[in-house]
């Protein structure tokens, strides 16, 4: 009998941003169980009980508290990769926010703070992390959203920044696919997070407009993301890039 096979992710180096929740957090707990060395980010100070509980059980993972909105806070978590393993091998950008308003009604500092996190904290870690990709042929992975492939009304600062890390992830992808670089993405729908659930609509909105309908809602947590994430990053997936792989119950199908 063959001996069992080393975790897909032996002795490879991930770094997942906004893992203190939610998506993020799962991915983080993914990765590392299936042996990878996890640089966990986030703002939140709970990113130091996620790594600890990555430890407890066995894993490897450093905790960085960052803010990705500011361009050293995004490069942190690629530097201490660097640093302290000497290598990135996976990078998971899954650090975001949400933010509702009529659109006529967004104020400045709303529209500037989601485009701040969700697509200039991706620019920047993501620059900071492909010199160190290209020397290990790792990949990337993007958090998306079905609100980059559909109206999704009231989240007009949310559904500009997720458009634009898609055409980020189709970018980058062409760009680098010749220098063993994958870069892939997830469109997560309707997954119940505090993210998510912490969400607040203005007043006099016609939520028939806002909540599709999932025909798998009891698949609807975050662990269901972590599992497409993980995929896309692994070895399983070498010829896959440049895709959006929706996970959302069949909403948009």
């Amino acid at each position: 009998m063959d001996p069992d096979p080393s975790p897909r992710f032996a002795d490879l180096v991930a770094v997942v941003t906004g893992a203190a929740s939610g998506i993020g957090r799962a991915t983080a707990s993914r990765l590392a169980a299936e042996g990878a060395f996890v640089v966990a980010a986030d703002i939140d100070p709970a990113i130091d009980d996620v790594v600890a509980e990555i430890v407890d059980t066995g894993g490897v993972a450093v905790a960085v508290r960052s803010d990705v909105s500011v361009r050293s806070g995004a490069e942190a978590p690629i530097d201490t990769a660097l640093d302290r393993f000497g290598r990135v091998d996976v990078l998971c950008n899954i650090a975001g926010i949400l933010a509702a308003s009529h659109s006529h009604e967004v104020p400045d500092e709303q529209w500037e703070r989601v485009i701040a996190v969700n697509l200039t904290g991706v620019f920047h870690t993501t620059r900071r992390a492909l010199p160190a990709l290209v020397e290990s042929r790792g990949n990337i992975v993007m958090a998306a959203s079905t609100s980059a492939l559909s109206g999704h009304p009231w989240m007009l600062a949310y559904s500009a920044s997720k458009g634009g890390v898609l055409a980020m992830t189709r970018t980058l992808a062409m760009e680098y696919a010749r220098r063993g670089v994958r870069v892939n993405a997830v469109a997560p729908g309707g997954i119940t997070t505090p993210m998510v659930g912490g969400l607040e609509l203005p007043d006099d909105v016609d939520v028939s407009l806002f909540e599709r309908i999932s025909p798998l809602d009891e698949f609807r947590g975050p662990d269901t993301v972590a599992a497409a994430i993980t995929f896309l990053a692994a070895p399983e997936a070498a010829h896959i890039n440049g895709e959006v792989l929706r996970v959302d119950g069949g909403t948009l199908a």
